[in-house]
């Protein structure tokens, strides 16, 4: 369709940039709102002479919000639009947050955080394949992968928060959890600022809509150039004048169709092995090397080293991902995960061991951010937001049993068997990618997705 080949031909410039601050803040809180919690639960215990097995489950509250949260995203972004859900996560996020800082028990506490969770991953989950739809084929990789890395500023101020605020007074972690509310103001500038999707609306026949969309952003990328815009190419593949109405049921079935189940399952695989893994490495290693009496991982500094070494992993994918193709940048990052992880299970001083860390968590990072980038791009426009939605939800299936089955795998297969089952796990990955997965980069999402829909329809 012209509308599209209008949209895709336009340059990356100074609205396109607005786009990446909207959504990479929402992905900054999204992350400290995550990472916040390991600073939470001394305060939390000490406050309701909590359990170690009630802490655990303060723990697992987050990542449980999170899998609903993806799912209910997915489903809704593609019935009433990527902007409303968008924006309706981070007010839902926010409010519980502010719940969760006044909890007058463990229960209300719990209670809170798990909805909290689920406005972040309604809205981690929306903001990749909302933002993928309106970048020109040449930088989606770069662009969604430096989307993505903005979870890394919200580690690090998690880690701020953790040092500077909660153990400076004595409702800290009260505070703490305000703080992680305070994005509930950027509402009044979204709203004004974030378009809806042009592709949604022409899946929805609102195609004066979708048409004011493009012509403002064609005005507005013209006058951030200075220059004439590019002329129209002819649209290769058109978007399906009709779609299925999307529900759990029908995409499920759709995303397991036989047209779409090499795609379906090696996304989902690949969600499922990093968030494990990741998971896993950041909810274990402290307690596995204090085991080992270690006690440098109690500091401030290595958090703050290993949160620092997200940031250039998260920016180097992106960087990489349109050079060597989205499949191939994430291959290439879960291969360096698995040696670190191996590097990492047979390091014994807290030099060695900090700095494996470190280079763990680039690798790590740098393979959510070509996750992100590729997931939007194998699912059709009709059903991106349900597609991405579900794969990131069965990756939050890890982040749940990660710390179960390693803590279980700890006592019996020790500091080296842990880090050696996560290699094994991320190598499980590195072949699927290798074999089975899609290449990406370069092509517009009609060229990618929507001849699947065809055949399916068949």
């Amino acid at each position: 369709m012209t509308l599209l080949a209008r949209l895709d031909r336009l340059p990356l410039s100074r609205p396109h940039y607005v786009l990446l601050l909207i959504g990479g803040l929402g992905y900054t809180f999204d992350g400290m709102d995550s990472a916040v919690v390991a600073f939470l639960l001394p305060s939390a215990k000490a406050a309701w002479a909590l359990s170690d097995g009630q802490l655990g489950i303060i723990g697992s509250a987050t990542p449980f919000g999170f899998l609903f949260g993806a799912i209910a995203a997915g489903l809704l972004g593609d019935r009433i639009g990527r902007k409303k859900v968008m924006m309706y996560a981070l007010a839902f996020y926010a409010v519980f947050s502010v719940v969760a800082a006044f909890a007058p028990n463990y229960e209300v506490f719990l209670g809170s955080r798990v909805l909290a969770g689920a406005g972040a991953g309604a809205e981690s989950a929306i903001i990749a394949p909302f933002l993928s739809e309106f970048v020109p084929a040449k930088r989606r990789g770069w662009f969604i992968g430096a989307l993505a890395g903005f979870f890394s500023f919200g580690f690090v101020m998690a880690a701020l928060i953790g040092r500077f605020v909660v153990p400076t007074m004595d409702d800290g972690w009260r505070v703490a959890q305000i703080i992680t509310a305070l994005p509930i103001v950027m509402l009044l500038w979204w709203r004004r600022s974030l378009p809806e999707s042009p592709r949604f609306l022409l899946l929805k026949g609102r195609v004066d809509e979708a048409e004011a969309v493009v012509a403002d952003l064609e005005r507005r990328v013209e006058r951030a150039t200075g220059e004439p815009l590019p002329p129209v190419p002819e649209a290769a593949v058109a978007p399906p004048a009709e779609t299925p109405k999307v529900n759990l049921l029908s995409a499920l079935r759709f995303l397991w169709s036989p047209v779409m189940r090499r795609r379906t399952s090696v996304i989902w695989l690949v969600w499922f092995v990093i968030t494990f893994s990741y998971y896993g490495f950041f909810s274990w290693i402290p307690t596995l090397l204090i085991g080992r009496g270690i006690t440098v991982t109690k500091s401030f500094e290595f958090s703050i080293i290993i949160y620092l070494a997200q940031i250039p992993g998260y920016f180097s994918a992106a960087w990489l991902s349109e050079r060597l193709d989205r499949k191939n940048t994430i291959a290439l990052y879960l291969s360096g995960s698995a040696v670190s992880a191996f590097w990492l299970s047979q390091m014994d001083s807290p030099v060695t061991i900090t700095i494996a860390g470190a280079v763990l968590s680039f690798f790590l990072n740098g393979t959510y951010a070509g996750v992100y980038s590729y997931t939007p791009e194998v699912f059709p426009t009709w059903i991106r937001a349900s597609g991405t939605g579900l794969s990131s939800a069965f990756g939050r299936v890890g982040s749940i049993l990660a710390p179960t089955i390693i803590g279980f795998s700890a006592a019996s297969l020790g500091f080296g068997g842990v880090f050696g089952l996560t290699t094994a796990v991320l190598v499980t990955g590195v072949i699927c990618v290798v074999v089975f997965g899609l290449s990406t980069a370069g092509q517009s999402l009609e060229e990618l997705t929507e001849p699947t829909t065809e055949e399916a329809a068949k």
